[in-house]
């Protein structure tokens, strides 16, 4: 179990970062900032995840501002972008459809933006990290099925790489945790050089 000076704290409601936050050993409390993210006109999409992070951890750190110790806040939030365009989460299953049509045959970018810092201090780090992901060509049948599954209704661009959307996926370079919703080792290394993580493993 890794160490640490005071209490950790994710911004963030999704199960799929508690799982990697726990496989990576770490101790930390849920609690979801409950911000509503819009992407600025013509941010980049890096960008637009660095700052809906940043907004997240500010969020609950604000919250946090008044407890002893003061915990760290991690905040973090992942788009997937196909040339130039942001695919969030589909708002009902034809926008996920449409989704799924025009990532079809493509390579997109996963970018997850993560933040880092101390209550009563803001954020002190941040970063991006980009996987590339291959989706084989899909026929009409397949991703009709899988809307229909209702898997990737709440996921960006409409799949889940960890469940049966890996089989949309004809490859990915990069970090395979980004896919699915915080990148594993530059998280634990942001952690590290904010004084949120002492000693690990």
């Amino acid at each position: 179990m890794a160490s640490s000076k005071a209490p950790l704290v994710l911004a963030s409601a999704s199960p799929r970062r508690r799982e990697i936050l726990r496989e990576l050993g770490l101790s930390f409390d849920v609690r979801p900032s409950g911000l509503d993210e819009v992407r600025l006109e013509d941010e980049p999409p890096e960008a637009y995840a660095v700052r809906a992070a940043a907004d997240k951890a500010k969020a609950v750190m604000a919250d946090a501002a008044s407890e002893r110790p003061l915990p760290y806040v991690l905040g973090a939030d992942t788009v997937v972008a196909l040339a130039g365009a942001v695919l969030g989460k589909p708002s009902d299953d034809e926008e996920a459809r449409s989704m799924l049509e025009r990532l079809s045959g493509r390579t997109h970018r996963v970018i997850t933006g993560v933040a880092v810092g101390l209550a009563g201090a803001g954020v002190s780090s941040v970063l991006a990290v980009t996987t590339h992901v291959r989706f084989r060509q899909l026929d009409r049948d397949e991703i009709d099925t899988y809307v229909a599954g209702g898997e990737g209704r709440d996921k960006a661009g409409s799949y889940a790489v960890q469940g049966r959307g890996r089989a949309l996926v004809a490859g990915w370079a990069g970090s395979y945790s980004n896919v699915v919703g915080l990148p594993a080792a530059e998280t634990l290394q942001l952690l590290a050089r904010a004084g949120a993580v002492e000693a690990w493993p």
